[in-house]
């Protein structure tokens, strides 16, 4: 009987040495939005445990915090999060959850931000970064530096995700690029400002945006506007977006006989689980209507 323990005791303690990382092992992560949580999972690979605090098909501009989300935070090692005034409220719970040790990485620090220009002449930081991937790319660097920085006896592990990676983004940005040069049109309608840092790096024009900000909605002489703007350019289409109410630009579309197509800026929904399915599924969009 005894023989029998020992060897049972022997063979769970092999079990422990051997697996390769048991969940209180791996590095606890906190991502803002979608495309952050693919990017530390390509990063961290088995190393991190990571949690996603907008689901999918949620907006970050209309998201509110809970004491959940709190204690999440203060049991994290590091937050990642876009920046630029996108999680508004990312300070506060950061703030809120005591953890002094937490590594936070500010995707869109040392990034040149655009700014969004509304009719009545105010502006704001465009935070809609990782629509770019070459900006993409430069956010791996800065997950794989902290996570190195919370875990540094893997750091050649990290680096080695991060090369992958980065390379695999490239080819994607190639991807859009030979794409982007079949487009007949360049110019085109969405329904909220997220694309003009895929635009500026592909050549390409927003031209009207029918909701501004987030829960504004458009007056009269703004939906002329963009009426205008979509007879002009010849391509009768509004790009929405998932995570948004559409009813308005439907209405828009039906007074400049355009169509609803969807893009998706956040992803995790089927399809377009991660940033390199997502981005692929939006150029497709664009080609179906553009080219």
């Amino acid at each position: 009987m005894r023989k029998v323990s020992i060897t049972l005791i022997l063979f769970f303690l092999f079990s422990l040495m051997t697996a390769p990382y048991s969940y209180a092992d791996k590095i606890k992560v906190i991502a803002s939005i979608t495309p952050l949580a693919d990017f530390v999972k390509q990063v961290g690979g088995e190393r991190v445990n990571i949690k996603l605090l907008l689901p999918p098909g949620a907006s970050p501009h209309i998201y509110e915090p809970t004491p959940k989300t709190i204690n999440d935070v203060s049991n994290a090692k590091v937050f990642v999060k876009i920046g630029a005034g996108l999680e508004f409220w990312a300070e506060k719970i950061i703030k809120a959850s005591g953890n002094k040790k937490l590594v936070i990485v500010d995707s869109s620090s040392n990034i040149p931000l655009l700014r969004e220009n509304h009719t009545h002449g105010s502006s704001v930081a465009d935070p809609h970064i990782w629509l770019d991937p070459e900006i993409a790319g430069s956010i791996i660097t800065k997950i794989e530096n902290a996570l190195i920085e919370a875990d540094p006896q893997h750091a050649e592990f990290y680096k080695q995700n991060a090369y992958i990676y980065k390379k695999k983004l490239a080819q994607l940005d190639k991807e859009i690029s030979e794409k982007v040069k079949t487009f007949r049109i360049k110019e085109y309608v969405t329904f909220h400002p997220a694309w003009n840092y895929f635009s500026k790096r592909y050549g390409l024009k927003v031209v009207g945006v029918v909701e501004e900000s987030p829960g504004k909605e458009p007056g009269p002489r703004h939906i002329e506007k963009i009426i205008r703007e979509i007879n002009r350019i010849g391509c009768r289409v509004i790009f929405v977006e998932p995570q948004f109410n559409p009813k308005i630009a439907e209405a828009v579309a039906h007074e400049s006989n355009a169509r609803i197509l969807f893009l998706d800026p956040i992803g995790g929904q089927k399809g377009r689980e991660t940033y390199l399915d997502m981005m692929r599924y939006n150029i497709s969009v664009m080609e179906s209507v553009m080219k």
